[in-house]
């Protein structure tokens, strides 16, 4: 992950790491969980926090999310994104504070405009009551001089959706209801207070009893790492790591747009407009926010990590599924058990790395041999790639697109315009596009590298994909083994027949 704080990010790393190694050593216990706390941070003096008391206490919770556990502080949440209470102390617990521009003049406007007495006169500038502040910002708006400000936290600003509130003591309070678990939040707090559980040990354990474990690479893989590592790069290193072998999750790509083209098409006759059912954080704003349009809009394809699971589940059964790619959402995705033969576990790069670092293996850079998917597959993971997937089997099957409209959401803020447009029965486009992450996934929250550098990376990469059609490549793998749809029934096996 890309942090202006990297101090912050190396030590939530070297957590995982060190908690990976536990497991690979069968040490998962108290007394080597409270040794590790000791050793990482052994005192006198602090490295992070006020006192060696409260960052061992907030490694202790690292821990727990590092193994998929709550937090104690949040025993019975069932959120992957939570927050690490120890940690979250340090932000103002007024939302308008008075700056020094405040020149106390006589006309007293901000005393004046607040209805709720939280304004008082001070000796040398005004000051307010945090404890009455009703944050209505009437005050802000009536200072002739500016010098009221509104302190909006990082984690609150990033939020998309407003699951994030707080209580009396000033501690962040997500919303179970509202939050979509993008993720955003987590790498917004300088303070590091919000994580996300993750499965490392749960991965390690299948691994170790012998499963058949696949690993499945997003689309967004290619160009996390540099030009030099290509996906054979990749799956030599996971296939060292124990997992059996790896998948690129761009196949998933060509199949979701296969089957998803038939809904587009379908959907065009009957003059009803569709959302596309790729992104997790998408999908759970859907579902939570908009109800009635994820009932009645919403493509009933399945995501490519769902596909190539069910894909791997047919041929291998019994099998293990871990995705790996930038995306917290996924972990939520792989969490919904509703849909049959989704991903067992999904990790981001950032703990990806953090398992290769716990066995001590290098990625190193491979020549470009490796390939199941078409470029469009591959290009899932940029905005725009779905639609751009989509409309090209359309034409593979001799459809006629021109006319077809489509609205590319990309970022929180832009899909809930899409989707308020979509509800208000105002959405001129024929399709919606939807990616919380600006840029597509490969601006995850859990990217690698700056988006700058991923792109021309992968441009590069891509660049030595073959011309494969898509539905040219379904033909080489056994779609009638499995569904497409997202509650299991069987689609037509051939996507040209649907």
């Amino acid at each position: 992950m890309v942090t202006g704080d990297k101090g912050l990010i190396h030590r939530k790393h070297e957590i995982m790491e060190k908690v990976a190694k536990l497991a690979w050593n069968d040490q998962l216990d108290q007394e080597h969980e409270e040794q590790l706390v000791l050793d990482l941070v052994p005192g006198p003096k602090s490295l992070y926090r006020c006192c060696i008391y409260k960052e061992r206490e907030v490694t202790r919770q690292r821990i727990r999310l590092a193994e998929a556990k709550n937090t104690t502080y949040n025993p019975e949440s069932n959120n992957i994104v939570e927050v690490i209470k120890p940690a979250c102390d340090e932000c103002p617990l007024a939302a308008y504070s008075v700056t020094d521009n405040c020149r106390k003049c006589l006309g007293e406007a901000c005393f004046n405009s607040c209805k709720f007495g939280a304004v008082s006169i001070g000796e040398f500038r005004s000051h307010i009551d945090a404890s009455k502040c009703k944050e209505c910002g009437m005050c802000a708006q009536a200072c002739p001089y500016g010098a009221i400000v509104h302190l909006v936290r990082p984690c609150k600003r990033a939020c998309p959706v407003g699951a994030i509130t707080y209580d009396e003591y000033g501690y962040c309070i997500i919303d179970e209801k509202k939050c979509i678990n993008c993720g955003h939040c987590i790498h917004s707090c300088p303070f590091g207070a919000i994580g996300s559980k993750t499965y490392l040990t749960q991965v390690i354990a299948a691994i170790k009893s012998g499963k058949e474990v696949y690993a499945m690479c997003a689309p967004a893989t290619e160009g996390q790492f540099g030009e030099d590592i290509t996906m054979d790069s990749i799956r030599d290193a996971i296939k060292e790591l124990g997992f059996t072998d790896m998948v690129e999750v761009g196949l998933g790509g060509d199949m979701t747009a296969a089957y998803e083209a038939a809904e587009w098409s379908e959907a065009r006759k009957e003059g009803r407009k569709m959302t596309t059912s790729c992104c997790p954080a998408f999908i759970n704003m859907l579902r939570k926010h908009f109800p009635e349009q994820y009932k009645e809009n919403m493509s009933t394809t399945v995501s490519p990590m769902c596909a190539v699971s069910r894909y791997l589940k047919a041929v291998h059964p019994g099998c293990v599924t871990v995705f790996i790619g930038p995306c917290i959402a996924k972990k939520s995705e792989a969490e919904d058990k509703s849909v049959p033969g989704n991903a067992d576990y999904a990790m981001t790069y950032g703990e990806f790395r953090a398992l290769l670092r716990s066995k001590e293996i290098t990625v190193k850079a491979e020549p470009h041999e490796y390939q199941e998917s078409s470029i469009y597959g591959k290009r899932f993971a940029g905005s725009g790639g779905v639609a751009g997937a989509v409309l090209e089997v359309m034409k593979e099957r001799g459809e006629d697109v021109s006319g077809i409209t489509l609205r590319k959401a990309a970022g929180g803020q832009e899909c809930r315009t899409a989707l308020s447009l979509l509800k208000a029965g105002r959405l001129p486009e024929d399709f919606i596009e939807g990616m919380v992450c600006p840029g597509g996934c490969v601006g995850g929250p859990s990217k690698h590298r700056t988006e700058v550098e991923i792109k021309r990376a992968r441009e590069n990469l891509l660049k030595q994909a073959d011309g494969r059609k898509v539905l040219e490549n379904l033909q080489q793998y056994p779609m009638d083994k499995f569904s497409m749809h997202r509650d299991g029934h069987m689609s037509p096996s051939d996507p040209k027949d649907i």
